[in-house]
């Protein structure tokens, strides 16, 4: 259905975590979070800007993406007459980069049309391969290595599939491999979140012993080249997370065999519309993809669960419980999991879930109104 964006309202929330979130650049007590609510014909959809509150895992920050949001990206597309929400992307894709404020906006775009189509946001996106989706969960760099243990132990019996845990030099082969000892049935992965350089490619070699799922993003943020000869050198497969934003370099990585698997996330490629192609480039080249996280409150949690419903998500994503990371959420209900580790996929209009207007207005911070 053709829609007409009349006002676009940005909200700045900020929530403090239930535990500390710590990975190679740092360590995160509490999320400052951009909102992003379309409007048109009396119905809202909504996003949620996915970046940090430090330009730490790409150049986006809080306070950037409020700019580019309200600036750059607002004043193209209002009153604009688009024709589907996959014309959305083409109006902002001048900006360089910045792709997480642009893919807040376009994410609301999307919500908007499912709703003002009466479907939900994974059936608009052209998902569905799946009514439940596969949940991992990742867990931050401890203070020490039994609480790691005990964390991980905590999450497997909630029945998560799959444990991602970060990794940085002096907390890699060594923890992993207590890890491995006292799980040695779990799916495991590493994220070391770029770093590493080539010259710990022998240092890296050694995590081959400990039958990885894969390791996320060793090598710099803007890298792809140099993940080849490190890919070569490994037998667990390589997952490239930050240098990958487009469809374009996903082809470019595959074709180079810089990895065997693909993280996507929406923020980082810009929104459904890119991300929904970086998906067919790996389903095409037989390379299986799954669903990052950014510590994400509910709204950015419901899409990710959308977007995981897409067929190439065959891999458990870092898709969780909201209880994982907050004391209450902005949506009501909240994001649960099965015993099993799934989250079922319901058929309400839009992302699926209410917003939670009271405690909204109690973590709204700021707010503005672009028309």
């Amino acid at each position: 259905m053709p829609f007409q964006i009349e006002q676009i309202v940005l909200r700045q929330i900020r929530m403090p975590l239930v535990h500390f979130f710590e990975t190679s650049f740092g360590r995160t007590y509490e999320r400052a979070m951009v909102l992003v609510e379309v409007r048109s014909g009396g119905v809202s959809g909504w996003g949620e800007v996915t970046c940090g509150e430090n330009p730490f895992y790409n150049e986006e920050w809080t306070d950037s993406a409020w700019l580019i949001a309200r600036d750059y990206v607002a004043p193209r597309l209002l009153g604009h007459e688009f024709g589907s929400a996959e014309e959305v992307n083409a109006r902002t894709a001048h900006i360089r980069g910045h792709n997480m404020a642009r893919g807040g906006v376009e994410a609301a775009c999307w919500d908007l049309e499912a709703r003002l189509n009466g479907v939900p946001l994974w059936k608009q996106i052209g998902g569905g391969a799946r009514r439940e989706i596969p949940c991992g969960v990742s867990i931050g760099i401890q203070d020490t290595v039994p609480q790691l243990l005990k964390k991980i132990e905590t999450e497997v019996n909630d029945g998560y599939q799959r444990i991602k845990m970060k990794i940085k030099p002096g907390w890699d082969v060594d923890v992993i491999r207590e890890v491995r000892k006292e799980f040695p049935g779990i799916k495991l992965m590493a994220d070391a979140n770029s770093a590493y350089t080539l010259k710990d490619i022998d240092r890296l070699r050694r995590l081959d012993e400990f039958y990885l799922m894969m390791i996320e993003q060793p090598l710099a943020h803007d890298e792809i080249i140099d993940h080849v000869p490190l890919q070569a050198a490994l037998q667990t497969p390589i997952c490239l997370d930050e240098c990958i934003r487009s469809a374009h370099q996903a082809e470019q990585a595959i074709r180079m065999k810089a990895c065997g698997i693909i993280n996507i996330k929406l923020g980082r490629v810009g929104g459904f519309g890119e991300a929904k192609r970086v998906h067919d480039v790996c389903q095409a080249n037989n390379i299986p993809v799954w669903c990052g996280g950014m510590l994400e409150a509910g709204i950015g949690r419901a899409h990710n669960i959308a977007l995981a419903t897409l067929p190439n998500f065959v891999l458990p994503g870092d898709v969780s419980a909201s209880k994982r990371y907050w004391k209450r959420d902005i949506i009501t209900p909240w994001v649960e999991t099965t015993p099993q580790g799934t989250i079922a996929i319901g058929d309400e209009a839009g992302f699926g879930y209410a917003i939670d207007r009271e405690f909204l207005k109690e973590v709204t911070v700021r707010e503005e109104s672009v028309a």
